[in-house]
């Protein structure tokens, strides 16, 4: 029987090929189809939602002292540490459902206010997941860490590609970092957020099939940044054991 840390090894081997691989064809005519829908959206409510996503995203890294509940002592193991990760991960899934669900049901309106809501509740999940793996979410760096988690999660193929490399190569990369929060140029992680949930999210607005379309959307969206999470958190504590090949 293979050990937990093994089978780990193994999704993550697969998780790395995954992320590495060049935009397919699907992503090429869905990145088409979300321009063509762009273009449908007016000016100004695309304003909105990049003003929205903008300011909340400084409040959530730069601002809002996240803390977990759960603490577990710096010997757990990584069976124990991602058993309470999943559960996390799937009280934040049911969250963002209803969340979804309610706003969507609330026509245009409501379905503007679940963009702040629903990049509250994913942060969230990332400072807990980092908390459980034994990282300290108060040290700046560890926040643009969780901030690069995110654009990895949603951002386009091509985009992916690059992150990825950039996170595997966290401790080298982080040295050249700013010291001040102030100083970092994080405005592309609002701009490849908003292109890439725009597609799923923006029928949200339609009225009838909003609340549908609001609860799946935000129960996948959160389920693909747990996925992602895990996977950047393993790369690193596999890589720091010296059990993964750069």
């Amino acid at each position: 029987m293979i050990s937990y840390e093994e089978q780990v090894l193994t999704e993550l081997h697969a998780w790395q090929h995954r992320m590495q691989k060049g935009p397919s064809l699907s992503n090429r005519i869905a990145k088409s189809l979300q321009n063509k829908i762009n273009g449908w959206i007016p000016e100004k409510v695309h304003k909105v939602i990049t003003v929205t996503i903008e300011k909340m995203i400084k409040a959530t890294i730069f601002g809002i002292k996240y803390t977990t509940t759960i603490k577990l002592a710096p010997d757990a193991s990584l069976l124990l540490r991602e058993s309470y990760i999943k559960q996390q991960v799937s009280f934040y899934q049911k969250t963002a459902t209803v969340e979804g669900a309610v706003t969507g049901a609330g026509g245009i309106l409501m379905g503007f206010a679940d963009f702040p809501v629903l990049i509250g509740i994913k942060m969230k999940l990332l400072f807990n997941i980092a908390s459980l793996y034994g990282y300290d979410v108060m040290d700046y760096k560890e926040r643009l860490y969780l901030l690069y988690i995110f654009q990895l999660a949603y951002s386009s193929q091509q985009r992916r590609n690059e992150i990825y490399l950039l996170l595997q190569d966290w401790d080298n990369y982080s040295r050249a970092l700013p010291q001040n929060a102030e100083d970092f140029d994080w405005r592309i992680f609002q701009q490849e957020y908003r292109d890439y949930i725009d597609l799923a999210k923006m029928a949200q607005l339609l009225p009838v099939i909003g609340a549908a379309v609001g609860a799946i959307a935000n129960y996948k969206l959160v389920a693909q940044l747990g996925e992602i999470a895990m996977n950047c958190f393993r790369m690193r504590i596999m890589s720091k054991a010296g059990r993964l090949e750069r």
